[in-house]
């Protein structure tokens, strides 16, 4: 299939799951266990497969033209697979032209600064993919459901009000604005498991000695905290979805959908750049012809 076809197919898959206006957003339409358009794992693999190479060669144009960055935000709750969305649909991109960034609890240090600031200091440069693994959005989610992590954050007492959840939106949305006008292109994506899945690959880290060291009595905990969860990410989604920085609420209780469909919107978003290898003008050209020679005249 050639790549003006696959990427035409990429669009209209991602398309169901994208959300730029959230208004009335709500997480109850999206069913976790969806493969609307795919049959099967097999045929994910085949269509993932054959993406590699678009997404490739997207990807090296990105780095060689040096003008944009692509930051890729995956949010999601325990076991959804998130690090299974960076091992299989970044397989095929050259790991020199991108960059992954995990934030879990901050250090005393990121305490001591604006909550923005770990994050803001990864933004991927100019002509490369930046992939964040979690995010600033943990600050809207974990410290929204467990109040004493915003204790911790050594604010001034006067600053924590009834609206700060609403100035923390704003801060967001306005963050991402400023990336979006410095030629960062920003993509979000929810993994949606459902709580059934997720207790099944709990239960599969346990069995399997390999994936043992995933698990702790605090991903147990932290279910008890579902609804909260749920309330939290769909006011995020519904706050801060926009077309420039756009969500998609991927399904993801079956692991092979949610990697196809965050293949074909990162490979649709690189797309919509128009992106080119860089025109070598008359005195590069020239350059070139001259170390062409040199080498010919070279003896092997």
């Amino acid at each position: 299939m050639k790549h003006g076809k696959l990427i035409k197919q990429a669009a209209r898959l991602a398309e169901p799951f994208c959300i730029t206006k959230g208004e009335k957003f709500r997480l109850k339409d999206y069913d976790p266990s969806d493969t609307t358009g795919v049959k099967s794992k097999e045929h994910a693999q085949e269509i993932l497969d054959g993406r590699v190479g678009v997404l490739s060669r997207l990807q090296e144009k990105l780095y060689a033209q040096d003008r944009w960055a692509l930051l890729i935000v995956l949010q999601a709750l325990d076991a959804a697979g998130k690090d299974g969305v960076v091992k299989h649909v970044m397989s095929g991109v050259n790991p020199q032209g991108c960059e992954v960034s995990s934030f879990k609890a901050p250090s005393s240090e990121e305490l001591d600064h604006d909550y923005l600031w770990r994050t803001h200091k990864c933004v991927p440069a100019r002509g490369k993919i930046g992939i964040f693994n979690r995010s600033y959005y943990e600050e809207v989610l974990v410290v929204r459901v467990h109040p004493p992590l915003l204790k911790a954050q050594k604010l001034p007492d006067t600053l924590i009000t009834k609206h700060i959840w609403d100035q923390r939106y704003e801060d967001i949305n306005a963050f991402e604005e400023y990336l979006t006008r410095n030629g960062v292109v920003i993509r979000k994506f929810f993994l949606h498991v459902s709580k059934k899945e997720q207790k099944k690959r709990f239960l599969e880290r346990l069995e399997d000695p390999k994936k043992n060291w995933k698990f702790s009595m605090a991903d147990v905990t932290e279910r008890g905290f579902w609804m909260d969860y749920q309330e939290a990410y769909e006011e995020m989604i519904e706050r801060t979805a926009t077309k420039h920085a756009p969500w998609f609420v991927v399904p993801a209780d079956n692991k092979w959908f949610t990697q196809l469909i965050v293949a074909s919107a990162i490979i649709q978003a690189l797309d919509e750049l128009h992106l080119c290898f860089p025109e070598v003008d008359k005195s590069k050209k020239k350059e070139l012809e001259a170390v062409r020679d040199s080498l010919l005249a070279l003896k092997d």
